[in-house]
Parts: structure tokens; C-alpha cells; sequence
């Protein structure tokens, strides 16, 4: 999905879990690292601690998290490294007793992140802005970090606010939230590290990288290709991701600089590029066309097979657990899921509680395509909201528009997105492609230019050439070496 202006941030991520973990998923034969696939829920264990009170905060939340960032990408080759980059980073921290489950997430997010109980999480996302293994190293040892420097304990008593979202979904949310699954998974997110605990994990996690062997500037490096990409996404955002808890200031890539200092002048490690380059090669770009694609104003999923378009002044965004957009003029859309039994009927189910303000006698049955549907209207303090459930296949749908106030464009708006949620067609689902990671090899004679147009049928394929590859327009090329592109499949 893709990032909502600050005006109007109706982020997927503030609607999920919304902690930084790392994972990768394979075992290592003799190693206390582990690496769960689908349906796997491991329960690693802390040395000389049982997983109660905040440690249980992992086994618990792993499934969750599994399920909210679209379950766990697999990839031998991808999942066989990350494992091995944890493996050193565990001995150079010295915890050789301690168990820690590796998850890559399959999602398009550039973050990562660990939960007590030794859980680290890592997405596809983030793996694909990494360029050589000390760059992802860097990431993973600042996780390792917060973990064994306890941060995690020291935050879970605290609640992430965040900023116009949170109001609109208190707003609408503001009934019986018991009633509403999506609801609950907002109150579970847990608050952010302080800025002394990122300072802090930074410095240790740069002593455990260079303690294995990686070079210790990647973090330095890396910090600054994640702010590159943080503003390449700014006006089409990508949600909370690892900038958002760790934001990337002129102090703190100091202090990285500073703390690979203590490695000595000139110090150099391990980066291996191209053994990185190759882990990643084929790996999936962006939103998985499995959990469904925009296509201009339309959503379309292929695995429940149904699709919707919402007005043109709406921009939409794919997010883990919702599909959200916002136009220009202060308004938002949400669509999502919710667990309704299947004899009560959908008129009830508006009636149920879980949208405050509701009207009650606005809602009304209707049937549009052949799919049952309900609508009605709310109104709070600060917002109005047309608010629709469908029902199909057994599962149950909703839109929820907010404005700040009501008019017949919104209402319009909000009739014609309803009227246009129906089952998909083959035609719907021809323009789907997916996108995927590519490796080139630069020639003699070959410009970042050069590469960079082989990307011009992707969107802003230019500028995610450079930043991929941590380029600028105009740099030399190696030749022999190879380069990161995204390619259409």
C-alpha cells in the first residue's frame, strides 16, 4: 500500500501491531537460531528465563504479527542468509544460550524489529534496500540490540500514538470496540523506542556487527539510503516503517560514524555484495499481487476474487491489514475486514455498537451486483462517516469514508465506490503483474543513466534505480559488477 499525505495519515501500520522485529526463516543445523515457515508458531525461549509476564509478549504476538505484515515470505536463499548474519551476531553479543526465531515478513514495508523472547523480524521490504550483507547486518544487530539490552521490557507499559489516524479511528471506532477485530489490533500496538534506547542500540548493534566482522560504517550507510527512500515515498507514503521508529537525524548517523571509529581508522570488513545480491535475486518488489494490487483507482484480489474502484481524487494505498486512501481536500477511505457470524444480518451488524455516533435509522439493506450490502451514516465531533458492509462468499467487508464534514460530492463519492464492488473478471486480472527483483551487469561504458532507464515502465522507475543501488545520476559504473532493478514479470 502505498504512504497517505501527513495531512491526512490514515496509516495501515497505525492500525496493526506496530513494534520493530527481525526474522528469518530456516534452521541452521547445530545453531540456536530458528527459522518458522507458514503456519509455524515457534516458541523460542530466553536462556535461565521462562516466557512470562513481558517475555510472553513474543509467543503471543508472533502469530499476530505473522498475520498482520501478509504471513512469512519464503525464500531458501534469501532465509538461509539472514539466518547465517544472526548466527555471527549472536556470538559477537555473546549470547550463545539464547534462542531466536528469525521471521522474514512478506511485506513491501522497509522495517524490522524484536520482541522479548528472542523473536526478530525482518521484511522483504527492507531486504531489498539492502545492498551487501554488513548493510543488513547493521539492521539486524541494532534489533539484537533492544533485546539484549531489555528496551522492549522498558516500553510495553507505554501506548504509540499517532497523529489524525488515531482520532478517526477513535472516532469511528468508538462504540463497543470489543465487537471489532481490526479495532483491537490498533490498541495492541506497542510504543516506540525512546531516542536514548535507539542511540544506545546503535551503538551496541554497531559493536556486535563489527565484533563479527561486517563493516562497521554500514550502519552509517545504510541509514542514509533508508532516509533517501523515506523521501521518495513521502508524497505516495508507505506507511510506519523502520524510519518512522528510527528516525534517521544528522546526530544519529554521527553516532554511527562515531562508533565505527572505535574499529580503528580505515577499519574494513566484511560486505560481500555480491553473495547479498545473489540471496535476493528473483525476490518479490513491492505489494504481493497475492494480497491484492492497485490498478489506478481499482483494487483487485485475486485470491478472494473481488475488486472495487474509488473516485479519481482518492489515492490508494495497499497496507497489511486495509486498503486506505486519501484525497487532497481532507477526506480518507478504509476498507477492510471483520469476523460477523454468519446468521446475523448485516443491517445488525452496523447496529451492533462498534461505529460510534452511529445513525441508526440512515441504515439500510441494499444489493448491489448480486452482493448483499448495508450502509448507514455516523457523526462525531470532528468527523462524518458513510460507512458500508458487504457480504461475500461467507466473508464480510467494509468501506468507511471520512470527511470532515458531509456533501453530495463525498456522498456520491461513497455510492459510486459501493456500487462498484462486485466479483472480479478475467479482465480484471490481466493487468496484474508482478514485480520482482533483477540483477544486471554493468558493461564498460555504462552509466547509473544507463540502468536506470532499463526500469522506465515502472513508476518513478528512475529514481528507485538510484536509491536502490545507493546511485546518484551521472555516477561510474563498475564494470563486471552487478545491480539491483526491478523488473515486471
Amino acid at each position: 500500500m502505498t504512504t497517505l499525505p501527513k495531512k491526512f495519515a490514515l496509516r495501515a501500520s497505525a492500525l496493526a501491531v506496530s513494534v520493530l522485529a527481525i526474522t528469518a526463516c530456516s534452521s541452521i543445523t547445530g545453531s540456536n537460531i530458528s527459522v518458522g515457515r507458514t503456519g509455524d508458531n515457534p516458541a523460542p525461549s530466553v536462556s535461565q528465563e521462562t516466557l512470562t509476564g513481558d517475555d510472553a509478549i513474543g509467543r503471543r504476538e508472533h502469530p499476530r504479527i505473522v498475520a498482520t505484515y501478509g504471513g512469512v515470505y519464503e525464500d531458501r536463499q534469501a532465509e538461509i542468509m539472514v539466518a547465517r548474519i544472526v548466527g555471527r551476531l549472536l556470538a559477537a553479543a555473546n549470547q550463545p544460550n539464547v534462542q531466536f526465531q528469525v521471521t522474514i515478513l512478506d511485506t513491501s514495508e522497509v522495517n524490522a524489529f524484536a520482541l522479548p523472547g528472542g523473536y526478530i523480524y525482518v521484511t522483504r521490504g527492507i531486504l531489498a534496500l539492502a545492498s551487501d550483507t554488513s548493510e543488513l547486518a547493521a539492521v539486524l544487530a541494532h534489533e539484537i540490540a533492544h533485546v539484549t539490552l531489555r528496551h522492549a521490557r522498558a516500553r510495553t507499559d507505554k501506548t504509540r500514538t499517532t497523529q489524525i489516524v488515531d482520532r478517526v479511528v477513535t472516532g469511528i471506532f468508538g462504540g463497543d470496540r470489543s465487537s471489532d477485530a481490526a479495532a483491537d489490533r490498533t490498541r495492541q500496538s506497542l510504543a516506540a523506542f525512546s531516542q536514548n534506547q535507539e542511540l544506545e542500540a546503535d551503538r551496541e548493534g554497531i559493536k556486535f556487527a563489527g565484533k563479527a566482522g561486517y563493516d562497521p560504517t554500514a550502519a552509517a550507510r545504510f541509514l542514509g539510503v533508508m532516509s533517501r527512500f523515506a523521501a521518495f515515498s513521502a508524497g505516495a507514503a508507505k506507511g510506519d516503517g523502520f524510519l518512522s521508529s528510527h528516525p534517521s537525524t544528522p546526530a544519529r548517523v554521527e553516532t554511527a560514524l562515531s562508533s565505527a571509529r572505535l574499529f580503528g581508522a580505515g577499519a574494513v570488513g566484511e560486505t560481500d555484495r555480491e553473495g547479498y545480491l545473489a540471496a535476493i535475486s528473483g525476490m518479490t518488489f513491492g505489494d504481493s499481487p497475492a494480497q491484492g494490487s492497485i490498478v489506478g483507482q481499482r483494487f483487485v484480489n485475486p485470491a478472494r476474487k473481488f475488486t472495487f474502484a474509488v473516485p479519481q481524487n482518492y489515492a490508494l494505498q495497499n497496507a497489511q491489514s486495509a486498503v486506505v486512501g486519501v484525497a487532497g481536500d481532507g477526506e480518507a477511505v478504509r476498507f477492510d475486514s471483520a469476523q460477523v457470524q454468519g446468521n446475523m444480518e448485516l443491517t445488525a451488524y452496523l447496529k451492533s455498537g462498534w461505529i460510534a455516533g452511529l445513525k441508526a435509522d440512515t441504515v439500510q439493506a441494499l444489493n448491489y451486483n448480486g452482493i448483499e450490502m448495508a450502509s448507514g451514516l455516523a457523526q462525531t465531533d470532528q468527523w462524518f462517516f458513510r460507512v458500508a458492509v458487504m457480504r461475500m462468499d461467507g466473508e464480510v467487508y467494509r468501506f468507511i469514508f471520512a470527511a470532515k464534514a458531509d456533501s453530495q460530492r463525498f456522498a456520491q463519492g461513497f455510492d459510486t465506490t459501493l456500487q462498484s464492488f462486485r466479483r472480479t473478471t478475467a479482465a480484471d486480472l490481466a493487468p496484474i503483474r508482478k514485480t520482482s527483483i533483477r540483477l544486471v551487469t554493468a558493461k564498460a561504458g555504462d552509466t547509473a543513466n544507463n540502468l536506470a532507464a532499463q526500469m522506465a515502465n515502472i513508476p518513478a522507475g528512475r529514481d528507485l534505480f538510484f536509491i536502490l543501488n545507493n546511485l546518484y545520476p551521472g555516477d561510474e559504473l563498475r564494470a563486471g559488477q552487478r545491480y539491483k532493478i526491478v523488473a515486471v514479470q
